[in-house]
């Protein structure tokens, strides 16, 4: 059974269902984020309830949610346009043929055929399309006519820019002669359907036009007569765009509620359109006004920009059904979110996160309304209300709401997880603590929460954010419990190895003979395998210079044993480039198994003081290359350990682990004692002033945490070891010496600087 949600885990994790990135607000101002930002910091999917033609009106840190910019001004009513003049035309012109006259590049070919229908004269075009349509068809005639004059209006309003809104320069259309022809057509047709098109012909011209008054006055003359189609509501946002220009903005901006109201696909133009500039611009809206459901629609737009939740109350009040709330709420529960992320990331004296709670009047608001049984989606009301009820802590009101609202919703799969995916959260936050009994009651949900919804290719839904939060709840119930190999497997944290008695305790959970079923589910979400354990296993004891245990874990790593060293390990260089050494020539490739293998014989060999001198210098080497400094960085970078170019981008431990050299200088210590001429002292000698100056770096930049800048900027260039001083002092004439000067240009500098 679920147990009840401690007082103490509920002040860190109240409100921390949302992970805090900062307060995102729609176009009326506020950080421009990308839409994935939501899926990662909301629980709440708007495209589960609400209609597609809403869906850039989601909140957003972009101008319009899922698309940024609208950029289908060119192409918005290809299909329907194509579809309508299919239907006219009844089979006398294929449709990919309708297709290339009104979509693709085909005003050379209209102008042909129309000149064809006017002279009679055959041409290269009309034989072209003689086999492929009805040529002397009377309605593709009435077509290509049509189209002869519309093609020439496109000239003014195709956009190349088409994302640019309030940049671009305006097209003029300025051949009246073109409109006359319009004019004559649109009084003389008799066709319904052609009167239709060359009406909004018509109204495009007078639009484009220097004399955008006419299409003003053409509107209110003809209207009334036209049928309410998507013509109409488009001509209605040309006269709505010529009172904008006039700063007539409540006319405007009524005309936009208009378009809104009732052209679905070009609610996003209506919405970005609409401006008023004052509130008395606004009132006289609402004056314009004719009934509720028009004022409805007004406050629709108000609300995207100013105030989703007064826009709701005063919607609810004129027109209850209006299908407008939906979207408006599922903007208000998101930013509900927001602020609850944005409030969440304060703490207090105690340094524990407040318990934050929904606004009280928004709270009271869905409430009402979920009550109701008046709106058009009343299982979307109910379903918000849960959500607020588990941000409250009220979780037994949130159970009892899901419950009831189950029935109700819509046969689909988006709407079934949202509700599934709220009731997991609900029921997981009443867990203060964990036991074999909630483990099962949790199993399913969160099967198909982490293995299950990642298969999907619904990107729609917004269940990441649950993830991340179960995580990390999950994971703080089993630390209180001690249970730390269970903590790491559900929040996994590299430093979590840094302990070897944790290495040893993941390994013995990892190799037992039977997991349970939520068991197998942790591992299956952990990122680490046990081959990443073993391998890390490897690299610590070959940096503990333990080497036997490090080729025991190397063999049960296939992998990793069979890596192959871009470069010779034993090789000791006066310059550290381990770009240019694995450029160079290999005449020898190593693996890793190889390279451990060799090194365990070598120390064998000294073991029995066989040739001492090569022997130490070439183990030497090869703990030096194994360092961040060598040429075998790809030894030490993994899972565990980590990856990068420098070492602060490793965690404290294991950046110590890749710089330290003492090792190879100990083996260069040795070699230098058991050297028999001074060349090769002189060469341990240098190999060793490496190590020292790679001690001096660890000790005063890199143990320290200091930055690249730091590293970079101080003041110690030419700074001289011991090693150093001593290979100038005793060995400069030697010809290890020369070499020295020629190929390391920090110890020439120091030598001709005439340093001590």
């Amino acid at each position: 059974m679920i147990k009840t949600f401690s007082r103490k885990l509920l002040l860190i994790f109240s409100g921390a269902l949302l992970f805090s990135y900062g307060v995102i607000q729609a176009c009326g101002g506020g950080d421009w984020l990308d839409d994935w930002y939501y899926s990662y910091t909301s629980n709440f999917t708007p495209e589960a309830f609400v209609e597609e033609s809403y869906s850039p009106l989601f909140l957003s840190g972009e101008v319009f949610y899922g698309i940024g910019f609208d950029d289908t001004h060119n192409s918005r009513f290809n299909d329907e346009i194509t579809s309508d003049w299919e239907n006219y035309l009844k089979g006398a012109m294929p449709t990919e043929v309708v297709k290339f006259f009104i979509i693709e590049e085909s005003a050379a070919d209209v102008s042909a055929l129309d000149s064809y229908y006017s002279t009679n004269k055959s041409n290269a075009i009309v034989a072209k399309w003689t086999t492929k349509m009805a040529l002397e068809n009377d309605k593709v005639k009435r077509f290509i006519t049509f189209l002869a004059l519309a093609k020439k209006t496109e000239s003014a309003s195709l956009r190349k820019s088409y994302w640019d809104y309030d940049t671009t320069e305006a097209k003029i259309f300025t051949d009246w002669k073109v409109i006359r022809s319009l004019e004559k057509q649109y009084a003389t047709t008799t066709d319904d359907f052609m009167r239709n098109r060359y009406w909004f012909q018509l109204m495009k011209g007078y639009f484009y036009s220097d004399d955008k008054q006419k299409a003003i006055d053409f509107f209110n003359q003809t209207s009334q007569k036209v049928a309410k189609n998507t013509l109409y509501y488009r001509a209605l946002g040309y006269c709505a765009g010529v009172y904008y220009s006039n700063k007539n903005y409540a006319m405007s901006n009524y005309m936009y509620s208009m378009l809104f109201e009732n052209c679905p696909q070009m609610r996003v133009v209506a919405t970005y359109s609409f401006r008023p500039n004052s509130e008395i611009d606004w009132n006289g809206s609402l004056d314009l006004a004719k009934n509720n459901k028009e004022k409805a629609a007004l406050w629709a737009i108000h609300g995207y920009y100013k105030d989703e939740q007064n826009a709701i109350a005063q919607i609810f009040k004129l027109d209850p059904s209006s299908k407008h709330l939906n979207y408006l709420l599922t903007r208000l529960i998101n930013k509900q979110e927001n602020k609850i992320n944005s409030k969440n990331a304060d703490t207090n004296e105690a340094g524990k996160k407040k318990v934050v709670k929904a606004d009280p009047e928004v709270y009271a608001l869905i409430n009402q309304i979920a009550k109701s049984k008046d709106t058009d989606e009343p299982y979307l009301w109910k379903i918000a209300m849960g959500y607020l009820q588990v941000l409250q802590g009220e979780h037994s009101l949130a159970d009892k709401t899901f419950k009831e609202v189950k029935s109700e919703l819509p046969k689909t799969e988006l709407a079934s997880n949202q509700l599934r995916l709220l009731q997991l959260i609900n029921n997981l936050s009443q867990v203060g603590k964990i036991s074999s009994a909630a483990e099962k009651a949790l199993f399913s949900d969160l099967s198909w929460l982490y293995v299950t919804l990642p298969k999907d290719e619904n990107q729609n839904f917004r269940y990441h954010n649950a993830t991340e939060w179960s995580r990390n709840y999950l994971a703080t119930l089993y630390s209180k419990k001690k249970n730390f190999v269970m903590s790491e497997l559900f929040v996994p944290n590299a430093a979590y190895y840094d302990s070897k008695e944790n290495v040893q305790a993941m390994k013995a959970f990892m190799l037992k003979e039977h997991h349970t079923p939520w068991e197998n589910l942790a591992l299956k979400i952990y990122n680490v395998a046990l081959g990443d354990i073993q391998i890390f296993e490897a690299i610590q004891s070959t940096f503990e210079n333990n080497i036997s245990q490090a080729i025991e874990s190397v063999e049960k790593s296939e992998g990793f044993k069979n890596t192959v060293l871009l470069a010779n390990p034993f090789n000791g260089t006066i310059k550290d480039c381990h770009d240019c050494e694995h450029q160079a020539t290999q005449t020898r490739k190593f693996t890793i198994l190889q390279f451990l293998k060799i090194v365990d014989e070598m120390q064998h060999k000294l073991k029995v003081n066989e040739d001492v001198y090569n022997n130490s210098l070439l183990l030497g080497n090869a703990f030096y290359n194994i360092t961040h400094f060598g040429n075998a960085r790809v030894f030490h970078e993994s899972t565990l350990v980590g990856y990068g170019s420098s070492p602060t981008s490793f965690r404290t431990q294991m950046m110590k682990m890749i710089v330290d050299c003492s090792t190879a200088k100990h083996y260069y210590q040795q070699a230098f004692k058991a050297a028999s001429t001074k060349e090769q002292q002189a060469k341990c000698l240098y190999l060793i002033s490496k190590c020292e100056r790679n001690e001096y770096y660890n000790t005063n930049y890199y143990y320290q945490d200091k930055s690249w800048w730091d590293i970079y900027d101080a003041e110690v260039n030419f700074k001289a070891w011991d090693s150093f001083k001593t290979l100038k002092k005793e060995y400069s004439d030697t010809e290890y010496y020369k070499e020295v000067i020629n190929e390391c240009g920090y110890f020439n500098t120091y030598v001709s600087n005439g340093s001590k």
